[in-house]
């Protein structure tokens, strides 16, 4: 798809949250995002920089995309759930080829008497290897073999993981519901009972069928049925008045105001976070930490807008690198990094090291088609910073940003690297 194209379309794009598709020329979906911003959003995969920003997968659906469509929603969290449901139901090339989606976060329903909600990775979905106390009936899978599912229903997988955790948060607020450490009929309340994120199952205040009322609210919501939600919500609170049952009626009206009035601040702030120029440049950071080459792991910090994203903090355990090879396992780090089209992609690299580390870092670059300038930060001998390595224009005006990142990610890699030996040592 040209910018002329995108032009024709852009005055129709509403600046408004939503979820977007890009369409081929059989109008088959070829891929699916989400947008605080509809509009600006999609202005973003035409700038001139794309391929170092978003990296070459995008780049390539784009060039097979001839048109785009859009879904307005209400909110930025309903956009994040309606994405989650159209990917599992669409299942498009560009979202799901990504490297390491098994890290994807998905939101499970079990199938219990009182189910609970939980998030399950990718890696761990079949079978529900995470929890192995759940009841499993048989399941048949899209190629017609039959495996032993504890899930009800399964949404997702969702790429935003950490804007999906605050939409659980959200959720939780408006329908309490039962998770892993509540027991049903325990007696005693759980800790969210206390809190109001356990509607009380573990106390026996409200019955199989008024959980599976809640139960039934939250799947509509990750089915991207608000409207219908809202219209059943007016429903049952005109029957629980009618019943004059007031208290549940109260409830629900009090879930019909949340729904209508969705805060969702710390979804809007880490939409924000994932758009390079709304915070400025984000540099990345990366350390290894070994002790004679044993509990060998890395790390990656994030800088942007010239602060510490701890939220992008990242950490990898080194598999294939021989132990000491501090130049392999950073090429191996880079590439499950890389990995992550859903990551923001940096404006500069920063590797501990000089000639070796860049030149390693380099050439995973230069495999991936990514144009993004790598910076080495050179120590003396008791590791305070000496000099930048790298291009002097890329370095100009960005020491302290290259400095916070590096002396993070050795900070990170030091701490990560000592709760790794001490777990080592203990087995």
């Amino acid at each position: 798809m040209t910018l002329e194209q995108f032009k024709r379309q852009a005055k129709k794009i509403p600046d408004a949250p939503g979820v977007y598709f890009f369409l081929g020329k059989r109008k088959e979906v070829l891929y699916i995002g989400k947008a605080t911003s509809l509009r600006s959003r999609l202005r973003s995969y035409f700038a001139a920089d794309l391929i170092d920003t978003r990296g070459p997968l995008l780049v390539s659906m784009l060039a097979k995309a001839t048109s785009i469509d859009w879904r307005q929603t209400d909110s930025v969290l309903e956009a994040l759930l309606l994405e989650g449901a159209l990917i599992r139901t669409y299942k498009p090339k560009a979202n799901t080829d990504a490297k390491d989606d098994k890290s994807y976060n998905n939101v499970v329903v079990t199938r219990e008497d009182f189910p609970q909600i939980l998030l399950v990775r990718n890696k761990n979905l079949q079978g529900g290897r995470n929890n192995s106390s759940l009841r499993r009936d048989k399941q048949e899978t899209p190629a017609g073999r039959t495996i032993s599912s504890p899930y009800k229903r399964v949404f997702g997988p969702f790429p935003h993981g950490l804007q999906l955790k605050e939409a659980m948060k959200i959720i939780r607020k408006i329908f309490p519901y039962r998770d892993e450490k509540c027991r049903p009929g325990q007696g005693r309340p759980c800790f969210n009972r206390q809190i109001g994120l356990c509607p009380g199952v573990c106390t026996g205040e409200i019955s199989k069928q008024e959980y599976a009322r809640t139960i039934r609210h939250i799947v509509l919501m990750f089915e991207g049925k608000k409207g219908v939600l809202v219209k059943t919500l007016e429903k049952e609170m005109k029957a629980a008045a009618k019943a004059e049952d007031f208290e549940q009626a109260k409830e629900y009206r009090r879930q019909l105001f949340a729904l209508q009035h969705i805060q969702d601040v710390s979804l809007i702030k880490d939409e924000y976070r994932t758009t390079q120029n709304m915070r400025g440049e984000r540099i990345e950071a990366y350390d290894v930490a070994h002790l004679r080459g044993s509990s060998n792991v890395g790390v990656m910090t994030v800088v942007e807008g010239g602060e510490a994203n701890k939220n992008a903090y990242r950490k990898f355990i080194i598999r294939t690198a021989k132990p000491g090879d501090d130049a392999g396992a950073l090429r191996e780090i880079l590439s499950r990094r890389l990995g992550h089209d859903e990551w923001p992609m940096p404006r500069v690299i920063a590797v501990d090291g000089s000639t070796a580390q860049m030149n390693a870092a380099k050439k995973v670059l230069d495999e991936y088609g990514i144009k993004i300038p790598v910076v080495g930060v050179t120590k003396d001998e008791k590791h305070r910073p000496r000099a930048i390595q790298g291009d002097k224009a890329v370095v100009a005006n960005r020491e302290q940003q290259i400095l916070l990142a590096n002396s993070e990610a050795h900070r990170f890699a030091i701490g990560y690297h000592r709760k790794k030996s001490r777990k080592n040592l203990t087995l």
